[in-house]
């Protein structure tokens, strides 16, 4: 593999780890959304963490059960 398609690969693996972060981000904000607002007033990321996790775990099962 040449380095450049070594770049783009790389390249194109975060832009897509970034764009399941965002959307599930944007999802627990519009569905949980006392979880954020207490993450972003008290600083505490972990529940929010936790959260964003489970709800790309939820995401990633139902897609893989109709593979």
């Amino acid at each position: 593999m040449r380095p450049q398609q070594v770049g783009l690969t790389v390249a194109g693996m975060i832009v897509i780890l970034s764009m399941v972060l965002a959307a599930g981000t944007i999802w627990l904000s519009l569905t949980d959304p006392a979880t954020v607002a207490n993450a972003v007033n008290e600083g505490e990321v972990s529940p929010f963490l936790e959260d964003l996790a489970r709800v790309i775990f939820e995401a990633l099962r139902g897609i893989l059960r109709y593979l």
